[in-house]
Parts: C-alpha cells; structure tokens; sequence
C-alpha cells in the first residue's frame, strides 16, 4: 500500500508525533493507522522507560474547578524544562489529569503510595468476604492477592482507565505524553476537595 502525505497527516493528527516517526510507522504497518498507532504505542513505551531516570524539576502547580463550584483539585506536575511546562502537550496533560482526579477520586499516585493500615484493612475485610463464601482455605490468600490488584487497578491514579480514554490507563496516556514531548514526566502530589467531604 502506497503511504500518502495525507495518511502520514492523519495519523500525526491523531498522535501528535512527528512526521517521520509516523511514515516509519505506517510502512512497518503496511498502512493500516491502527496498526501504527499500536507500534508509536510500543516504541513510546520504549522511549519513556529511556527518559524516566532522567530529573523532572520544572513542571506546574495547576487547580481544577469543576463546573458548580463544589468540587476542586490541585496537582504538581513536573517535566524536566521550563520550556515544555509552558506548551500545549503538557498543560493539556496536567488538565487532563486533574479532570480525571476530579472525576475518579484515586486515593494514591502508584501502589506504593497506599497507607499500608488501609490496605491491611481492605484484606481483613477480602478475607472475611471469601470466607463467608465458604471457599476453601487453601485458595482463600489467592483470591484475596486477586481482589487486592483489582483494589490497586480502582484506587491507584496510574492504574485507573483514562477516562478520556477508558481503553489506555493513565499511565498510557502519561507515557504517550512522554513520547510525545521528549521529556520526563511525573506526577509529583495532588489534592482533591469536595465541598462538605470533611464536616
């Protein structure tokens, strides 16, 4: 299949990468755009496993306010220059995030960042649960690690589905971003107010 100047064009519309890196991606993917993007998936991957060790002291302290008034987030952001903090790839990155703090309330960034009293109580209460189900003993730890995962996937930011894009993880879209950008990203804190959570 002939890789035309207006299939490089729509594919680079809808990744935001570069021209070339789009052409070599339709050419390995004989045309086919969703076959592409998989590939720029794959490599981005690779490029930001390459860029995380790298320091991100520059970024963004961005608030959120949903419509109405009643529901608020403020997120630290950072990239690796104060040159990238200020374009449109990474601004909208940040909004994105914060939106979608707003909207799933995720209780850490990554697994390690869960208190470990919560997490030993949402065992307690999986193990209870299996038991009263009358599961044999010997299965009862496996299905509590299962249920435990599930728990990481639901209340970790990184892990959640986008959701922009509840096919991708946050994490996807972060390391699309990445590669999208050249540069390291990390998403440092975040706080998320709900008017009356506390009263």
């Amino acid at each position: 299949m002939e890789i035309t100047a207006t299939l490089v064009k729509a594919l680079r519309d809808r990744t935001g990468l570069g021209m070339m890196e789009c052409k070599n991606a339709l050419v390995e993917s004989e045309g086919d755009v969703d076959k592409a993007i998989e590939i720029l998936r794959k490599k981005g991957v690779a490029k930001a496993e390459k860029k995380a060790d790298r320091s991100a002291n520059e970024g963004v302290i961005l608030s959120y306010i949903h419509p109405g008034n009643r529901l608020g987030v403020l997120i630290e952001v950072n990239c690796e220059t104060d040159f990238v903090a200020v374009t449109d790839a990474f601004m909208n990155f940040v909004k994105d995030i914060a939106m979608h703090i707003a909207a799933t309330n995720p209780l850490a960034i990554r697994r390690e960042d869960i208190d470990p009293a919560v997490l030993e109580k949402e065992k307690e209460i999986y193990r209870a649960q299996v038991r009263a189900q009358k599961k044999p003993e010997n299965i009862v730890e496996r299905i509590v690690e299962g249920k435990v995962d599930k728990f990481y996937q639901e209340n970790c930011l990184l892990e959640q589905p986008f959701v922009k894009d509840p096919q991708s993880t946050v994490k996807d879209y972060q390391t699309a971003t990445i590669a999208k950008i050249g540069e390291n990203i990390n998403i440092a804190r975040f706080v998320r107010f709900q008017l009356g959570e506390n009263l």
